[in-house]
């Protein structure tokens, strides 16, 4: 019996919520650099709209990246900054993205590149 009440207690304690281990977040340190030239036409657009501040062609530019899957350094909420870049024959706003942080936004500390929607990021080298 006493075999029986561990193995509910573990079961239970799982049930509740307890921490399973999870897919460890790629290093901030670890966050590929690429050169602007390597990017997309599209990426290169967006960017040089957000250093000019603006337009922007999609509503959500602009909105505060929570960071999430904290894949770029850690910082408050409301450093990073996300805007969509345009992809070609996408029907929506596609997976590809440049997260900048810093203020004023249009002149950030460093932009970050993702075509994956935010399951990778490639640091933009001036």
């Amino acid at each position: 019996m006493r075999k029986w009440g561990v193995t509910v207690a573990v079961a239970s304690g799982l049930a509740a919520g307890a921490a399973v281990p999870a897919r460890a977040p790629q290093a901030p340190a670890s966050v590929v650099p690429v050169v602007m030239a390597a990017l997309p036409h599209e990426a290169q657009v967006t960017h040089q709209r957000i250093l000019g501040g603006g337009p922007f062609p999609y509503d959500k530019d602009g909105i505060v990246f929570g960071n999430r899957e904290r894949l770029l350094p850690p910082r408050a909420r409301g450093h990073y900054r996300e805007y969509t870049v345009k992809t070609p024959g996408a029907r929506n706003r596609g997976a590809r993205r440049i997260v900048c942080g810093g203020s004023p936004p249009n002149r950030p500390e460093a932009c970050y590149y993702t075509d994956d929607h935010y399951a990778s990021f490639r640091r933009i080298a001036q």
